[in-house]
């Protein structure tokens, strides 16, 4: 696996519209090929996907999505942030790439999208992989999410100043230095004279996730999920609980990465993806 550049230095930058919005994905491969489509997490964007997409896109057609509200995706002008919302505008994506069914890859909030899709949706879902994700989040974590979302958003005067005051949440991580400052250049945007980062706080204000855990024995698709072995989100008996209510699941833990698993261990994730895809 070659992990010397980034996904996004090859990938074609493309916009779908959905429900009303225009949602921006990075995309590699040739279509036709089979599809594979990743969903990032809260807060977060596509480009969270760069050094695992390169060792897929030469045999399959594959897509990084900036979910509403993220990265270069549009904002609804009410917001429209339940999981519902984020389902359909999967069903847009997936249309307006020709695309009847694909591998749905997850990371925590687009892990509960994809797992929530795949109940919704089994026939458009050839396979899924959710990624240190839970079915539910606890009331008092909900609240926390929902309040950040009212904090006024701080604006930074030199974009290498907002590169260096980038965090992520959780702010435990191992990840390389020089990817966290890719990632925080690629999800940062000027407006009114101060740099501020690609994302509608309401998204975290007006967050509606859906329980999926009443939702999980209805998945048809093989599924693997991924836990991190350091992980503040998932813990071991809640990831053994869906492993046992998906049918047919299997469950993999990446040892010395915290919840950011795609980061922390991009190498070590991108073999147990292309492990899953192999089985397809």
């Amino acid at each position: 696996m070659d992990f010397a550049r980034f996904g996004c230095e090859g990938a074609r930058s493309r916009i779908i519209r959905a429900n009303g919005l225009g949602l921006h994905l990075l995309e590699s491969g040739q279509p036709g090929r089979p599809g594979l489509c990743f969903l990032h997490g809260g807060s977060a964007h596509a480009h969270w996907f760069d050094l695992v997409t390169p060792a897929l896109s030469d045999r399959l057609h594959v897509v990084s999505v900036d979910q509403r509200g993220h990265g270069e995706s549009e904002w609804p002008t009410d917001p429209a942030y339940a999981t519902e919302d984020f389902a359909a505008d999967l069903v847009g994506v997936l249309d307006g790439l020709g695309w009847d069914r694909a591998v749905l890859v997850g990371h925590s909030m687009g892990g509960h999208n994809a797992m929530c899709f795949a109940a919704w949706h089994p026939e458009r879902v050839r396979g899924l992989v959710i990624v240190d994700s839970r079915p539910s989040i606890p009331p008092e974590r909900l609240e926390r999410l929902r309040e950040r979302g009212h904090r006024l958003r701080r604006g930074h005067p030199t974009l290498e100043s907002a590169v260096r005051a980038f965090r992520l949440l959780p702010r435990e991580t191992v990840a390389d230095r020089h990817l966290l400052a890719h990632l925080a250049r690629a999800g940062l945007v000027q407006r009114n004279g101060a740099w501020s980062y690609r994302f509608d706080p309401r998204c975290n204000s007006s967050r509606r996730p859906a329980d999926a855990c009443r939702l999980l024995d209805r998945i048809e698709a093989p599924a693997l999920i991924v836990r991190a072995e350091l992980s503040p989100i998932l813990p071991v008996e809640l990831a053994a609980r869906m492993r046992d209510a998906i049918r047919g699941a299997s469950l993999v833990e990446i040892p010395g990465a915290y919840h950011h698993v795609v980061l922390d261990a991009p190498q070590a994730f991108t073999g147990v993806l292309e492990e899953f895809l192999a089985r397809l």
